[in-house]
């Protein structure tokens, strides 16, 4: 697998945004994830030869943080917090309730190719505890009824 064309022009105005070391790399790879919905792992080399970085820290920051898939997603993606103050206050009641509407389970995405559902372990808004993040919004206070809405308005 290659870049494609308009992905490399991407890349190098990425380049001139970030010249300076790895500057580059975590806006580049939000950039391969836009043009295939994933990252595909047999573009982790030639990505890294495009940029000039070890092909090891592609593979290493592309599988450390929860924004990047490695697989593809659905066109929606739900994160629901697992962390102590939002299962304290009820995330894990949420995360059954999303489950049981999507009709899939936390790492899976619905047949239609439509949501996909993950638990990640913060989203830093404890103070508004429970709290997902729906296609780079967040929903703070989250209650069932709240999620329910939130899931009706989903296209």
């Amino acid at each position: 697998m290659e870049l494609s064309d308009q992905l490399k022009q991407t890349l190098d105005a990425l380049k001139e945004q970030f010249p300076k070391g790895l500057s580059v790399l975590m806006p580049a790879l939000h950039a391969v994830q836009a043009e295939h919905n994933h990252i595909p792992p047999e573009l982790e080399q030639p990505l890294a030869a495009y940029l000039g970085v070890p092909a090891e820290i592609v593979h290493e920051v592309s599988t450390f943080y929860f924004m990047f898939h490695t697989r593809p997603v659905g066109r929606h993606h739900i994160y629901i917090c697992g962390n102590l103050s939002c299962w304290l206050r009820g995330a894990e009641t949420l995360r059954d309730h999303l489950a049981d509407r999507l009709g899939i389970q936390p790492g899976e995405t619905t047949s239609d190719g439509r949501v996909t559902l993950s638990v990640v372990e913060c989203l830093g808004m404890c103070d508004h505890a429970p709290v997902m993040l729906l296609d780079g919004e967040f929903h703070p206070d989250l209650t069932v009824e709240k999620v329910d809405r939130i899931l009706a308005g989903l296209s």
